[in-house]
């Protein structure tokens, strides 16, 4: 696939996904949420960490309800399930971690589209808003999971009520997001964390995504046991044997993500 509205590229196992449309703050059509699941999936397939950002001065605003090419014929129950679930699927669902680093406004779907990622990290100036009532719908793009689940149902209810907007400081203290950096240090810093996670054991860290994933619907029991069998399955792999030689011999582990 030709990217048009966002760019693409892989440097030392690190996947960088920035989408491109600044001058409507990153807005999703049809075209970007096609270019997005694209990159994501490839990602997967071509490195052991995908970066979702934007350019600009916003992460990403939702929604484009200027896209007129869209709007006379636009059905929300359709573009949901046909061109958002498969883009959020294809984060969710990444055999590698994936990052959100959010770089500035995130509005709408595009606050959901960061949130769905494994790891989300914001500059301090970046800010979080469900604008969803503002127009008279509900959040939408797995909003409805992520949030209580995120911060819990007070918060999430009012986020969801009065659509205001929620600062990246705030979004940490509130356990929404995994951190919040200042804005001269962020790119460096969403760059090594990605990094770090590059390096590491990639099956492993695939088995914990599905794990957590899997431990809101499982009882205690079923979790045990989903424990028991992934963790087996992790003492399998070469990174598992790799680990455990490099803390004898006191040294790094060099994981080679197997």
């Amino acid at each position: 696939m030709q990217y048009e509205t966002l760019s693409y590229e892989v440097a030392d196992g690190v996947a960088v996904v920035t989408m491109n449309r600044p001058d409507v703050m990153n807005a999703l059509n049809t075209q970007m949420r096609a270019e997005i699941t694209h990159a994501v999936k490839r990602g997967g397939e071509e490195s052991r960490c995908v970066v979702l950002t934007g350019t600009g001065r916003a992460f990403c605003s939702g929604q484009d309800l200027g896209d007129r090419s869209n709007a006379a014929n636009l059905d929300l129950e359709r573009t949901l399930r046909d061109e958002y679930v498969p883009m959020l699927r294809a984060i969710v669902d990444s055999p590698v971690p994936t990052i959100s680093a959010v770089n500035g406004a995130a509005a709408g779907a595009g606050a959901n589209l960061a949130l769905v990622a494994d790891v989300v990290i914001a500059t301090e100036s970046a800010f979080f808003s469900q604008a969803f009532t503002r127009i008279g719908l509900i959040p939408d793009a797995g909003g409805t999971w992520a949030l209580p689940r995120q911060m819990g149902l007070a918060k999430a209810m009012g986020a969801a009520l009065f659509a205001e907007k929620i600062s990246a400081r705030q979004a940490d203290q509130w356990g929404m997001i995994w951190e919040a950096v200042a804005d001269d240090e962020f790119d460096a810093h969403w760059r090594a964390r990605a990094a770090h996670l590059a390096k590491g054991p990639t099956a492993a860290f695939q088995k914990v995504k599905q794990a957590m994933h899997a431990s809101f619907e499982n009882d205690l029991e079923e979790q045990l046991a989903l424990e028991a069998k992934l963790q087996g399955e992790c003492g399998q792999t070469r990174d598992f044997k790799e680990g455990v030689l490099a803390f004898l011999e006191k040294r790094p582990a060099a994981f080679e993500g197997r």
